[in-house]
């Protein structure tokens, strides 16, 4: 009896353990993130971006922006590249503003000159990505 309480402890640990080492920890990838904002942009928000597993088709945030302001969102995993995680900006109405995939190319960061006050929409998405995990920062320049 005390053996078989004894290979069922040690197969719990083995599950806990490596769903531990799966999740996603945002974090690292947020402080990583922040200090790639551009020079004159000063830091406004970070996001964290947790696609738990790939369960999550997207992650999705809003933030007002004011007229007359430059916007930077960056990318990041923890690595500090940003592993298939797309960012794309909409305004209130919906209608796509920018988006970090050009001509099939990922970037790591998008710039939006404001030209209405209002909500906006950060949306991240991942394509083909094996981590769904990452961070963002949001900065400003006026």
């Amino acid at each position: 009896m005390k053996v078989l309480k004894y290979i069922l402890l040690v197969i719990a640990f083995v599950f806990i353990q490596q769903e531990t080492q799966a999740q996603c920890v945002p974090t690292e990838s947020v402080k990583v993130c922040i200090p790639k904002l551009a020079g004159g942009f000063h830091f406004l928000k970070s996001y964290e971006i947790n696609g738990r597993g790939g369960r999550l088709e997207k992650v999705e945030y809003s933030y007002p922006f004011a007229k007359g302001t430059m916007y930077m969102v960056n990318l990041c995993s923890a690595d500090g590249g940003n592993q298939g995680l797309v960012v794309t900006l909409y305004d209130a109405a919906r209608k796509q503003l920018a988006t970090s995939v050009v001509n099939g190319q990922q970037l790591q960061a998008i710039v939006f000159n404001c030209q209405r006050t209002g909500i906006y929409y950060l949306t991240y998405t991942f394509d083909n990505s094996t981590s769904y995990c990452g961070g963002s920062a949001l900065g400003f320049k006026r």
